[in-house]
Formats: C-alpha cells, structure tokens, sequence
C-alpha cells in the first residue's frame, strides 16, 4: 500500500492561497491546468495520494507572479509562505523539485510525483498556446504531430524550455512522443469540463 501524503492544507485553502499571491488570471488559470494533470497521473500512479497530487501542481508556481525577477528563488519564497499556511515539508520538497534546473541546491525530482511534475509543468503552457491559435481553440482535436512543430519552433512560446520538456522525458524514462501523447491526454480529460483554452 502507497504511503499517505498530507499537504497540510485542503484544496480550497490551497486555492485562495494562488488567488491570493497571484492576481493575473493566466496565473490561477495554469495553476489549475497543472492540478488537473497531475490528479490524471495520480489515478495511474499514486491513486492513494490523488489529492497531494493534486495540491502541488495547483500550488507550483505560487511565488512566480510576486518574484518572476528571481527564478533562482523561485519556490523559496513559496517554501516560506506554504510554511506559515500549515503546508507539510513532503508539499514543499515535492513543489520545490520542479525548480531544480534554476537552482541546483533545491531538491532534484525523484518520485515519479515530482519528475511528472517536472516534465509537464511547462509543456502544459506549450500546449495551452498552440490551442488556443487553433480554429477550433480547443486541445480535444489537439495531437502530437501538431505539438511537436511548436515544439521546434523556438520562436513560437519562446519561454517554454525546451530543455526542461527534454530532461523531464529522460527522468521519467519515456519517449518524448510518449510525454506529448499522454500529458494531451491529460488536458483532454478535463478540458471538456471547462474553457480553458477558449481565448478571451
């Protein structure tokens, strides 16, 4: 049986915490996309813990919207913050691993919890704008093929490393392909519930 994970803190608090340190939509908006994606990946990997899942990839980026001026620090200042919110360590190891890569003395992913976070984290927002350019806005008629020629376009969703998708593929030991396929999939299986990818 998986070890129980505690946040610390249930999913509405984690909620008016974003809103509260995040007020630009998109902020909340990826948030939410995030959350989504890795409850999808808990119900195969982790069933017992879909919740945790669930609170880290709402709560990753709490700090970005208030300090995107340091990504070095990214996730510190969040560390402090989920602290003060009665936020578990096992929470703040795990959204701390996504940003590794601007700080190497953060922890590095390890659980399959923290490398799928890490691996579709920012592929989420590649996929969230190449939707919303398409006819349709919507990511239900979406597919790798497409996916994969904004991935080589570096100009288009410029911000999005490429690099991080990469090494994310590799810690998990998948086929990038594999990675675009089943994080779509993801977005697939709750897009049909909301408006996400329309554009505003």
């Amino acid at each position: 049986m998986a070890e129980k994970l505690s946040a610390g803190i249930g999913r509405d608090e984690a909620h008016a915490l974003l809103a509260e340190h995040n007020k630009d939509p998109f902020h909340i908006e990826h948030g939410e996309t995030v959350e989504q994606t890795m409850r999808y990946f808990a119900r195969e990997y982790d069933p017992e813990n879909k919740e945790f899942w669930g609170i880290v990839g709402l709560l990753h980026d709490l700090d970005w919207e208030e300090h995107d001026d340091e990504p070095a620090k990214h996730t510190i200042y969040a560390a402090e913050i989920l602290e003060a919110a009665g936020g578990t360590p096992e929470l703040i190891r795990a959204i701390q691993s996504h940003t590794s890569d601007f700080n190497p003395e953060l922890p590095h992913p390890e659980h399959v919890m923290e490398k799928i976070l890490f691996a579709t984290e920012e592929l989420t927002g590649l996929i969230g704008a190449a939707v919303v350019m398409r006819p349709s806005k919507s990511v239900m008629d979406f597919n790798v093929k497409s996916l994969k020629k904004k991935f080589k376009d570096k100009r288009f969703a410029a911000g999005v490393s490429r690099d991080v998708i990469r090494s994310g593929a590799e810690q998990l030991g998948w086929e990038l392909d594999d990675l675009f396929a089943r994080t779509i999939e993801a977005m697939q299986s709750f897009a049909p519930d909301r408006d996400t990818f329309v554009a505003e």
